[in-house]
């Protein structure tokens, strides 16, 4: 493994970016073990606390996983910052369009899976945004983030809380205020109706016609017609 010797400045970060681009670039595959910590220091000229606490960042970002008495393995070689990174750089109509996509399944699902809590928290959030009003944006994503919840899909679930803090910031940038449409409060209980009832077809129906003011608002924005 041929890792470039870390400098003085920065040395944490210096030893995580080598080791996240030998992840990326396929040095080790998924369930190879690393090297020690001892190995990885004599490779770059560092001491084992900085190679440790730079695997320690790793495993936080779910790169590496720490077998306690085995040493540590690639648990993945997808970076996390990077579809991050890349999720940021979309604009703002390519992100609500995966939006769509994701919340109609989320829909569709949580209709064949919700069960009495999940009915419980969605009736509360519905109710919270009819009382702050049709520009509660916290109370809506809230609501949105409660349909995913209720598709009882951790997988589902993590990828929407990591996407949707960039939906809202992405609609921020690209629409100012006066420009944001109203959220639609009739559209949002009919989707609580529809998944209450166990009606995948009519959660989906609902959540586009949720979605279909902002994407229009933001097309007329970005001049990208309708596809």
């Amino acid at each position: 493994m041929a890792l470039r010797t870390a400098g003085r400045q920065s040395l944490v970060d210096t030893v995580v970016d080598q080791l996240r681009a030998q992840l990326t670039n396929g040095e080790w595959a998924v369930d190879d073990r690393i090297p020690t910590e001892h190995e990885l220091a004599e490779q770059l000229g560092v001491g084992r606390n900085t190679v440790r606490e730079a695997v320690r960042v790793l495993v936080h970002a779910g790169l590496l996983e720490s077998r306690q008495g085995n040493g540590t393995f690639v648990r993945s070689t997808a970076d996390p910052a990077a579809v991050l990174r890349g999720i940021r750089a979309a604009g703002a109509l390519d992100v609500l369009e995966l939006r769509v996509a994701l919340e109609a399944e989320a829909a569709r699902l949580a209709a064949e899976r919700r069960d009495t809590n999940d009915m419980v928290a969605l009736r509360g959030v519905l109710q919270t945004l009819r009382e702050h009003g049709d520009r509660a944006a916290d109370a809506d994503m809230a609501f949105h983030m409660g349909v995913v919840q209720a598709t009882h899909n951790p997988a589902f679930i993590e990828v929407y809380r990591f996407f949707s803090v960039q939906v809202h910031e992405s609609l921020i940038t690209a629409l100012r205020d006066d420009e944001m449409p109203p959220i639609d409060l009739n559209t949002h209980e009919a989707l609580v109706d529809a998944i209450e009832s166990g009606d995948p077809a009519a959660a989906e129906a609902a959540v586009r016609e949720l979605l279909r003011q902002p994407l229009e608002a933001v097309r007329a924005v970005v001049g990208r017609p309708i596809g």
